[in-house]
């Protein structure tokens, strides 16, 4: 399994519920119930990676993330609700991540970091939008639409009263951080991970 995702199960806790929004073929959450006993629901758009979690014995709803959750869950259906690497390609971000915690105790999230220093040394010397190994797209054929920073997705939490649990980064192979990551996340961290709660939520563990 992935390291970013390795770190996700580490982070949650055993015989816990969790949603997986934009699970894909549903590694974490088969690795979760097999190792941890979590129980797990997935929500997935892609008809072929359905498939593999069907094979695979996982709950599966096809659903367009856009869409919101409130046609699926009512509050406080979950224990965590996790958003892998799908957060820059969604319509309305700041929503979807009150939406997670409308239905989860917790939120687990990564995203790719825009302020990491080769898309910041292209955007400012060469004057083009970044194209790394965490972004690999062109401006004209990405479906990022909504790309942030470290920085970025804190204030957000800030303005929105969402407290952050942990954070980490790792670049784009998914190993885990090294010094200067760990020292300098905002400027060395290719991929963000970061688990967060309400303001004011108990959390135990």
């Amino acid at each position: 399994m992935r390291a970013d995702l390795a770190i996700i199960a580490d982070w949650i806790r055993p015989g816990s519920s969790i949603l997986d929004m934009g699970c894909g073929d549903g590694t974490l959450l088969k690795y979760l119930r097999d190792n941890s006993e979590v129980n797990g629901i997935g929500l997935e758009i892609d008809a072929q990676k359905i498939e593999h979690c069907v094979l695979d014995r996982i709950s599966v709803i096809q659903a367009d993330l856009n869409d919101g959750l409130e046609q699926y869950f009512s509050d406080s259906s979950f224990d965590y609700v996790v958003m892998g690497q799908t957060l820059q390609a969604m319509d309305r971000a700041d929503i979807l991540v009150e939406e997670m915690l409308r239905v989860g105790k917790q939120g687990i999230i990564t995203f790719p970091n825009m302020a990491y220093w080769k898309g910041r040394l292209q955007l400012g010397i060469l004057g083009l939008m970044p194209v790394t190994k965490s972004l690999p797209n062109h401006w004209f054929d990405t479906p990022n639409i909504h790309l942030c920073t470290l920085r970025d997705f804190e204030a957000l939490c800030k303005q929105k009263s969402i407290n952050i649990l942990e954070r980490t980064v790792v670049d784009h192979t998914h190993s885990k951080s090294t010094l200067l990551m760990r020292l300098f996340p905002n400027l060395f961290g290719e991929i963000a991970i970061y688990r967060f709660c309400r303001n004011g939520v108990q959390i135990s563990g």
